[in-house]
């Protein structure tokens, strides 16, 4: 029983860790080397995607979709970002910008030879066998590739909030199991063993009152 309870303790956190690592932004510093346009058929993956831009037909089941292609600096990997408006929806980004975002991006292109770097801020994860993107938040120019990225100061108040409420969540419940869950589970099994013993006790009386008639 405490190997389930474990296993399931270990899976909750498991989601709760992987929700924070796609929902929060992340920050790579790259080399933009091409930004395109590709028209997206939706399909086991649309989970992945955003909304249609903010004041554009909802329904449709293809779009066009921006894309921004990097270099990621001190590395020879190569990283595609997806650029969608988030609008009301989630992540509460609010992004609307996307065009400007994407002119932004266009603007900052560079060869390797003449590099131009940038941080460009984001959140999602990239599966090139599910064709999953993270969709890119703002891009911002640095100096090169070994520029300090900035601290990440709503990841680390998300991060605490979400520890301080889930403290004190742990402390209501664990007051509330020792008040009313453990004395109730406790009466239970008194309760239990007083009527195993009362059988018991009267399968004895039984087993003698049966005896009485046995032959001698």
């Amino acid at each position: 029983m405490t190997y389930i309870k474990w296993f399931f303790i270990l899976v909750f956190w498991t989601f709760v860790a992987a929700f924070f690592h796609y929902t929060l932004p992340q920050q790579d510093i790259v080399r933009i080397t091409d930004t395109y346009e590709k028209r997206i058929d939706f399909g086991e993956n649309s989970i992945f995607w955003a909304g249609a831009d903010a004041g554009n037909d909802v329904s449709v089941a293809n779009r066009d979709v921006f894309f921004i292609q990097t270099k990621l600096a001190n590395s020879d990997d190569v990283m595609v970002y997806r650029n969608e408006d988030t609008s009301w929806g989630w992540p509460p980004y609010f992004k609307f910008d996307t065009t400007n975002l994407q002119a932004e991006a266009g603007d900052m292109k560079s060869i390797a030879d003449e590099p131009q770097y940038a941080i460009l801020k984001h959140y999602g994860w990239r599966n090139e066998f599910m064709s999953i993107f993270p969709n890119a938040v703002s891009v911002k120019a640095v100096d090169g590739p070994d520029a300090s990225k900035p601290i990440p100061y709503l990841n680390i108040l998300v991060l605490v909030l979400f520890a301080a409420v889930s403290y004190f969540i742990w402390v209501r419940w664990r007051r509330f199991r020792i008040a009313r869950i453990d004395p109730a589970i406790e009466e239970f099994q008194d309760n239990w063993d007083a009527a195993g013993n009362a059988m018991d006790d009267g399968r004895g009386r039984v087993g003698r009152w049966l005896g009485t008639w046995r032959a001698k």
